[in-house]
Formats: C-alpha cells, structure tokens, sequence
C-alpha cells in the first residue's frame, strides 16, 4: 500500500514552508510514499527535488485561473496563470499532465465554482474531496456527490503548507502511481483523512509574514 498527497507546497510558494530537507525526512520516514509539489504557478522546485530524490516526487502546480485554482499532475513545463479554467485544463492535457481540482465549491481559496467545474467536467481526472485544511468552509459532501455523478475519482491531500501538516491526509493505493496508472489505481484508493494539528492552518500566513520581513526566502 502506497501513502500518496497531491497537494503541497514547498519554500517556492509565497505562503509554503516545507523544505527540500523535509520532502525527502517525509519520504524517508514513511510519513508518506509519493508526494506532489503543488507550488503556486511555478513548477521550479518540484522539477528539481524530482531529479534529486526520484520519482517519489510528482512534479505539480497550482495555477491560479480567472475562475479559480486547478492543479496540474506530471507536469514537464509551467503553465501560464490567469486564463480561464478550461483554457488551463487543456494546457495541462495539452503536455501529457492530470487535471486534479483542489478544493473545489470553496470561496475563501479560490476554489472552482459548480458552473465552471460543469463546463470543465470531460478535462477533469481526479478532484479533491479531502483538504487537510478545510476548516471554515467544509465541501468534502459537495465535493464527493459532484464525484460521483461525473464518475471521477477523489483524493484526500493535505494541501500543506509545512511539514508539520504533512501525514494526515493523503489517498492510500495498492500500486505505484504513475501518469499512466494514477486515475484508474486512485478510483481503489481508501482515503485517510484526520485533523492535522491546528497550529498548521497558520503555515501560510506566517510563511508569507517571515519572508517579507526577510526571516525566511
């Protein structure tokens, strides 16, 4: 069995902590086996910690379109932000990549709203309906019944954003995720989903506080 998180973000975003040192402590640690580094429009750091620790790591990105976040999975290049979603989802189709949508129905994070992610439904491979970071807005229920009818697979990630948030949600697959393999293995995933420590929901705000007053780059 595989412990797989698609969604987090390392020193590269504005507002992610997690070291290249505490991708591969996780790793090691078996704090999970196959992580995905989801920086915001950069594709950067995941593309060279993937050459340093292997395929363990899956390149991602979470580009901000004009109608919300999406997540691109297998990425070789970046895509560009600021175009629309669906424009986005084929750009990530376009290089070979999985579209994976991150908190969906959500306001306070950019999430996809239900009439966008309606018009995107045949672009979209696997959507989140666990987010380690749900607290104010709970749309796991939304989330799974959108699933369902559109017969796409969940994930559970912890969309963290330091390696204390790391562990606590993640999709657990009986085979090695692979591009090829990943949407059909993930549908047979179980979905661990636990409360990480509450101190993390702070991650992103002191993250984006220390590197502006120069404590952290």
């Amino acid at each position: 069995m595989y412990k797989v998180d698609l969604h987090t973000h390392s020193i590269a975003s504005p507002d992610g902590g997690i070291s290249p040192e505490q991708y591969a402590k996780a790793l090691e640690n078996e704090k999970l086996d196959y992580i995905a580094i989801t920086d915001h429009d950069r594709i950067d750091f995941a593309l060279g910690l993937q050459k340093a620790l292997g395929d363990k790591i899956i390149v991602g990105q979470e580009i901000t379109t004009s109608q919300g976040e999406l997540i691109g999975l297998y990425l070789h290049k970046a895509v560009p932000a600021g175009k629309s979603a669906k424009t986005t989802a084929q750009l990530i189709k376009d290089q070979g990549g999985l579209v994976y949508v991150p908190h969906p129905f959500e306001t306070v994070r950019k999430g996809i709203q239900k009439d966008t992610l309606d018009s995107i439904a045949e672009l979209v491979d696997i959507i989140e309906v666990c987010n380690g970071r749900a607290v104010s807005q709970k749309r796991a229920l939304q989330a799974a019944t959108w699933a369902k009818l559109h017969n796409k697979p969940g994930a559970s990630s912890s969309d963290a954003h330091g390696y204390k948030g790391l562990g606590f949600s993640y999709s657990i697959l009986n085979e090695v995720p692979s591009r090829g393999s990943l949407t059909t293995t993930i549908k047979m995933t179980a979905l661990a989903h636990r409360r990480a420590p509450s101190y993390t929901l702070l991650y992103p705000k002191l993250n984006r506080l220390g590197k502006k007053v120069g404590l952290k780059k």
